[in-house]
C-alpha cells in the first residue's frame, strides 16, 4: 500500500496579470479572477497559508501604442489602468494578498536577476536575425508597428500580426507594401542580436512532465493545447526585445534593449510574492523554492502555452524554483452571442457594473461563476443575469434565509429555539445529513476546480432548506405543535448558519450580511459549513433584513441599450494608421463567365482541425478534396469554432488558389464563408446534402 500524499504546507495561488492598457470586462473576470478568489478564500477559510499573488502587467507593446495614440507617456497610461483595474478588483471583493506593478523596481530587479542566472549558466542563445526597422525614426519595429495592404482580403492598414478586417494571422513579411505605422516610411531590414530562450532543447523533459505527469490531472482543453504545441515542434523564443519600455537588458551588450513582456511578466509573479512577504513577515523563498508548497496558475485559455510551457522551463532552467501543481484555465466569455471586443466596445465594462449596480457585486460574481466558461466558451446575457438573480438569488437562496429568519423573530423574538430532545425525525436526519456533508461535497468540487459544480452544490442546499420548510409547514404547525415547530425552525436557522459560512468563498459580501443578521462573531472554519450547533439556543438575532432584491425589468432594458449604444465598428487602442494615398471610390466592375471558370470550387469533408500555435484566430484543416492526399488549408475561424465543430462538415473550398505560407505552414486553398454584417460572425457556406469529397461547385 502506497502512503497517503501529504497535505501541501503552503499554496501560491496565482491570477494572470492584466495589461495596464485599459479596464478589465466581465470576460476577464469570468475567466480569471473570480475562480482565483473562489479557490484562495476557500482554501483560507480551511485555515491552509495561502500567497494569493497578482499585479498589473505595464510593458510590453500595447502600452506604447496607448501612449503614442493619447499623446501621453506609457508611466501615464500604467499609473492610470492600474489604479483603475486595483480599485475595480476590490470593488468586486477579489481578495489579493498584493496586487503589485512590474514597473516597481522590486520587479526590474528579481526579472533582471533571472535573466542573469539564465546568461551565466549559459542557457541562453544570443543569435542575429533581420528585423523591420524605422530609418525617419531610427528605431527597430514591432510587428504591430507595420501597416500594410493584407495579401488575403487586401485590406490597406492591415497590423504586422494580424489583420483587423479579415481576422488572419501575418507576420510583416506578408503585408504587401509594409510602411512604418510611426512614420508612414518604409521600413528597412537590419539586422539585430537578441537572447534566445532553446525551448527546442527541453521538448524531452515537457514531454515527460506535462504529456506523461498531467494527463489525468490537467484540464483536457490545457492539455491538449499544450500536446498541440509539444507536437509540433518548439522553436528558440527570443526574451529580449529593441524597445526603450520594458525592464532593460542587465549586460552591457543588451544596450538599448529590454526583457520580451512574455519574459518578464510572469516573473511578476515572484517579484510582488517578494514585495508582500518583505510586508507580512514572510519568507518568500518558501513560497517558490519549497517542495511542500503547491503552485496554481489562473489564467484564460490564450495564455496557455505562456503558463504551461514557457514559464516552466524558464522556472526548470533556473534550477530552484517549484512547478505548477495546476493551470485550471477557462475558455472565452461571449457576450449577448457576439465574441467581446475591446476594439467595438462590445464589453460589460467591471468598474461600469460597479457604478451602474452599486450593491449588486456578488450578483456578477454568482452569474460569472455559475456561466464559468470551465470546458467551452459560454455566453453572458443581461436577461439570463436577471433571471438567475431573481429565479436562484432571490426566489431559492434569499427566500429560504429570509422565511427561515422572519418566522424566527415572529415566534421566538428573534431568538433560536432549542431544538427537542425527541428522537429526530426522518426529514430532520436527511437535513442534517446534507448539512453535515456540505462542506466535503463542496469542497471536493472546489480542489478539482469545478466552481460551477460547487456552486450548484450551495444552491441545491438552500433549495432543500426550501422544501424542508414547505414540507414541515411551521407557520401552520405553531398554532397545533409547539415542539414540533421548534425543531424546524432550530434546525432552519442552522442551516442558513451553515449558508453564511459555505457561500463566503463564492458570495463574500452576501455572507457579510448574513453574518450580521445571524449576529455571528468572529472567523469561521471552513467545516463549520457542516456543524448544526452554530446557534445556541437563546442566541440572539441581528437586524434582519432581505439578502437580495428583485431585478426589473428596465435596469437590464438600460444596460442592454448601452451596450448597443456604445458599440463602435472599430473603435481600437492602436495608433492611428498612416493613411494610404487618397482613391476615388471605384465603380462596381462585372466578370465574365471566362472569369468565375477559372475559380476552382470543391465540396471538401474536414477530416481534422488543429489550433495553429500562436496564432488565436487560425485552425489548420486537413480536408478530403477527393484527391489522392489529403490537402491542408488554414482557416482564421478560431475565435468562431472550436476544431470538434469543425471536424465531420463538408465545407467548399478554393481548390486552385495558390499556395502560401502562414506560421510557417504551407496553406493549400481558402475556406469560403459568409459573414453576418451585423454581428460579424461567420458561418460555413455548405452543401444541403452530404456529396462526395471532390465534387464541384458549378
Amino acid at each position: 500500500m502506497s502512503s497517503p500524499v501529504p497535505s501541501p504546507a503552503r499554496y501560491t495561488v496565482t491570477a494572470a496579470l492584466p495589461y495596464a492598457n485599459g479596464p478589465v470586462h466581465i470576460g476577464h473576470l469570468a475567466g480569471v479572477y473570480i475562480p482565483a478568489d473562489i479557490y484562495s478564500r476557500y482554501l483560507r477559510l480551511q485555515g491552509r497559508d495561502v500567497a494569493f499573488i497578482c499585479g498589473s502587467d505595464e510593458h510590453g507593446v500595447p502600452i506604447t501604442i496607448r501612449a503614442d495614440k493619447e499623446g501621453i507617456t506609457p508611466q501615464q497610461v500604467v499609473d492610470k489602468y492600474h489604479a483603475q483595474i486595483r480599485d475595480t478588483f476590490a470593488g468586486l471583493g477579489i481578495s489579493f494578498d498584493i496586487f503589485s506593478r512590474t514597473s516597481h523596481a522590486v520587479h526590474h530587479e528579481t526579472s533582471q536577476q533571472f535573466f542573469l542566472t539564465l546568461h551565466e549558466k549559459g542557457l541562453l542563445e544570443v543569435r542575429e536575425s533581420e528585423q523591420f526597422y524605422d530609418p525617419a525614426r531610427g528605431q527597430f519595429l514591432a510587428d504591430r508597428y507595420i501597416l500594410g495592404e493584407c495579401p488575403n482580403c487586401h485590406n490597406p492598414n492591415a497590423y504586422g500580426d494580424q489583420c483587423e478586417r479579415c481576422g488572419t494571422s501575418l507576420s510583416p513579411e506578408e503585408l504587401i507594401n509594409p510602411r512604418s505605422a510611426l512614420s508612414g516610411a518604409v521600413p528597412e531590414k537590419r539586422l539585430t542580436s537578441h537572447w534566445y530562450l532553446p525551448l527546442d532543447k527541453y521538448e524531452p523533459w515537457l514531454r515527460s512532465w506535462i504529456l506523461e505527469g498531467h494527463k489525468d490531472d490537467w484540464r483536457i482543453n490545457v492539455y491538449g493545447q499544450c500536446k498541440s504545441w509539444i507536437d509540433q515542434g518548439l522553436h528558440p523564443r527570443a526574451v529580449t526585445r529593441d524597445l526603450d519600455w520594458g525592464v532593460p537588458v542587465p549586460l552591457p551588450e543588451g544596450a538599448g534593449k529590454v526583457l520580451y513582456v512574455w519574459f518578464d511578466a510572469p516573473i511578476g509573479y515572484i517579484s510582488a510574492t517578494r514585495e508582500w512577504a518583505a510586508h507580512a513577515g514572510k519568507n518568500w523563498e518558501d513560497y517558490w523554492k519549497r517542495p511542500d508548497t503547491e503552485l496554481i496558475h489562473f489564467i484564460g485559455k490564450d495564455n496557455i502555452v505562456f503558463h504551461c510551457i514557457i514559464f516552466p522551463t524558464m522556472l526548470h532552467a533556473e534550477g530552484s524554483y517549484i512547478l505548477p501543481k495546476n493551470v485550471p484555465a477557462n475558455e472565452f466569455l461571449n457576450l449577448e452571442g457576439e465574441k467581446i471586443s475591446t476594439s467595438r466596445n462590445w464589453a460589460v465594462w467591471a468598474h461600469e457594473y460597479l457604478e451602474d449596480l452599486p450593491g449588486k457585486e456578488d450578483v456578477l460574481r454568482y452569474v460569472l461563476c455559475a456561466t464559468a466558461p470551465e470546458t467551452k466558451d459560454n455566453d453572458f446575457t443581461w436577461k439570463d443575469f436577471q433571471t438567475r438573480n431573481n429565479s436562484e438569488l432571490v426566489a431559492i437562496l434569499g427566500n429560504f434565509v429570509n422565511r427561515t429568519l422572519v418566522l424566527t423573530q415572529k415566534f421566538y423574538d428573534g431568538r433560536i429555539p432549542a431544538y427537542s430532545p425527541a428522537p429526530a425525525p426522518e426529514a430532520d436526519q436527511a437535513l442534517a445529513a446534507a448539512i453535515a456533508g456540505a462542506p466535503a461535497r463542496i469542497g471536493q468540487a472546489l480542489e478539482g476546480y469545478k466552481f460551477r459544480d460547487a456552486l450548484t452544490e450551495l444552491l441545491d442546499l438552500a433549495r432543500l432548506g426550501n422544501k424542508y420548510l414547505a414540507d414541515a409547514e411551521p407557520w401552520k404547525t405553531i398554532k397545533t405543535d409547539e415542539a414540533r415547530t421548534a425543531q424546524v425552525m432550530h434546525l432552519a436557522a442552522q442551516l442558513t448558519a451553515a449558508l453564511a459560512v459555505l457561500m463566503e468563498p463564492f458570495l463574500p459580501f452576501t455572507a457579510t450580511k448574513l453574518r450580521q443578521m445571524l449576529n455571528l462573531q468572529g472567523s469561521f472554519h471552513w467545516a463549520q459549513g457542516g456543524a448544526i450547533d452554530l446557534l445556541r439556543p437563546g442566541h440572539a438575532l441581528g437586524q434582519v433584513g432581505l439578502l437580495f432584491e428583485k431585478i426589473e425589468d428596465d435596469t437590464v432594458e438600460r444596460q442592454i441599450a448601452k451596450l448597443q449604444a456604445m458599440r463602435t465598428p472599430a473603435m481600437t487602442t492602436e495608433p492611428t494608421p498612416i493613411p494610404a494615398a487618397a482613391e476615388a471610390p471605384a465603380e462596381p466592375s462585372f466578370i465574365g463567365i471566362e472569369d468565375f471558370a477559372k475559380v476552382q470550387l470543391k465540396v471538401a469533408t474536414v477530416l481534422d482541425a488543429v489550433p495553429v500555435p500562436k496564432a488565436d484566430k487560425l485552425l489548420q484543416l486537413t480536408l478530403d478534396a477527393g484527391e489522392p492526399q489529403p490537402r491542408t488549408v488554414l482557416s482564421g475561424i478560431a475565435q468562431h469554432y472550436t476544431p470538434e465543430e469543425v471536424k465531420g462538415r463538408q465545407v467548399v473550398v478554393v481548390a486552385n488558389l495558390a499556395p502560401r505560407k502562414m506560421r510557417g505552414i504551407e496553406s493549400q486553398g481558402m475556406i469560403l464563408m459568409a459573414e453576418d454584417p451585423a454581428t460579424g460572425k461567420l458561418a460555413f457556406v455548405s452543401p444541403t446534402a452530404v456529396v462526395p469529397g471532390g465534387a464541384e461547385v458549378r
